[in-house]
Formats: structure tokens, sequence, C-alpha cells
């Protein structure tokens, strides 16, 4: 996940907070110098040896730390689920995210009560973010604290159902400009079939209104062609909006969604 969220640099960003670089094991170029016992092997410039009579290694940079941050969706709609609801199924996915810190990185936890440990090392700051939860909350609010307080270049997770795209768009957009911006799209738990039948009362899990409705075979058809051009459509704006994308569905769990996410086998 750390390699991947490397080869993810975004160039050309700038700015307060801009990720530093540093000598290490990075893949820009920085200068030879002369080899001393314990460098790596595969860093020796042999052509250059050759001019110099003396072996040479080259020491090339490396992005010195990534700040990892994280908005999860809170509202209502992302408790349902099947045997584990979408938001348990979002902090899996921040859970993930945050095992990728180093001590040089920090780490940020965006939502009702925004987190950003800039003092603390990563290692730590990751634990503690991992483990905060959200009791509610939208997901534009945490997008806006992103804003003002995750530097430049900051890594940002987003998880939600998306139900709400049309007044996200504008904050998700400004996020993409500042930021590499990863989004899971948590998937609706019975987008293949609706496991209901006969006269049943449906709770609206945003508003909380219940209605009595008939679900017949025609009606759990017209449901899933439903779920599945909304979802579509969903996929399609986020994409154009300009991040990485990819389902969170409770069949194979966040990981292998980050795993979509970066193309990683």
């Amino acid at each position: 996940m750390r390699a991947a969220l490397l080869a993810g640099r975004r160039r050309g960003l700038r700015g307060t907070g801009a990720p530093a670089l540093r000598q290490g094991d990075g893949y820009e170029f920085s200068q030879l110098r002369e080899y001393v016992d314990g460098d790596d092997p595969r860093r020796i410039d042999w052509a250059a040896a050759a001019r110099a009579g003396a072996m040479q290694t080259r020491v090339v940079l490396e992005e010195r730390a990534l700040v990892l941050a994280v908005a999860l969706d809170a509202s209502p709609s992302m408790s349902v689920g099947r045997t584990r609801t979408n938001y348990d199924l979002a902090r899996e996915a921040a859970s993930v995210w945050f095992a990728a810190a180093t001590d040089e990185d920090r780490c940020a936890r965006l939502g009702a009560a925004p987190l950003f440990l800039r003092d603390t090392p990563g290692r730590t700051g990751a634990r503690v973010c991992a483990a905060r939860g959200d009791d509610s909350g939208e997901l534009e609010p945490a997008l806006r604290a992103s804003l003002a307080l995750v530097p430049r270049g900051a890594r940002l997770l987003v998880v939600s159902d998306f139900f709400e795209l049309g007044p996200l768009l504008a904050a998700l957009r400004a996020c993409v400009a500042r930021f590499d911006v990863t989004t899971l799209f948590a998937r609706d738990p019975y987008h293949e079939d609706l496991p209901l039948a006969g006269f049943v009362r449906l709770r609206d899990a945003e508003s909380g209104r219940v209605v009595r409705a008939y679900v017949d075979r025609a009606a759990r058809a017209r449901y899933h062609a439903a779920v599945i051009e909304r979802e579509g459509r969903t996929l399609d704006a986020l994409r154009a909006a300009g991040m990485r994308v990819a389902w969170l569905a409770e069949r194979d769990g966040a990981e292998a969604a980050l795993g979509r996410a970066f193309h990683i086998a």
C-alpha cells in the first residue's frame, strides 16, 4: 500500500506543506559519491567508477514523508448492510490506509471533530486516527475541513455511498485540485438482489420514514436496474472529477477495494 501511495505522487503540486525531498531510496537522481561499505551494490555507477578510478554510488532522492488523511461518510444511509454495515467497511478501509504510515509520516482523520496530528510520529498517529469513529456526520464538512487543515499534496481517502453526490461535487473537485484523492464507492448491499417478497414495511435509512409496499419479482428487477443505473452514473461522475475510484463491497472487503483502486494484484 505504501509503495502504491508513493508511486501515485502527483507532480507539480506546490505550496505550504508540499512533501520535501531527502537523500534515500527514491527514484530521482541527486549526485555521485565514492562508494562506502553498506551501500546498495545496485546503486554503483560502473561508468563513473571507470572514469574516477574508484567505486562510485548513485545517490537518489525520495519523498520525505506522506500525509495520510481519511474522510468517511457517517450519514445514516451508511448504516445499512447484510452482516456488516457500509460504515464498518469504511472504518476497515481507513485502517488499511493508515497501516501504510511510517514514523516520518503524519496522519489526519476528518469528520465532525477533525484531527490532524502534526507533531505525532506517523505510526502512533495512524493508530489514533484508525481508532477514531464518527457518531454521525455528513461528508461535505469533513471535505471542507481537509481543505482547511491538511497540507497540499496529502493522500486523501474518501469513502461514501454518494447518495447525495450533487452537493458534494464542488468540495470533491477542490480536494482533487489540492490532494491525491482515492475514493471508495460503497455499494448498495442489496444491489444484486432485494431479499424481500410480498407486503413489507420499508424504512428510509436517511429520514426514518416508513412505508408499506408490495414486492414481487418485477419490483425486485426494477430495484436492481435502478441501483445499477445510479451506481454507474455516480461512478462516471467521480471519475470525471479526476479522482482514483473503486468499489467497496462487503463481499470482498476494504483491502481488495484499495487493491483495485491502485491496481495491486
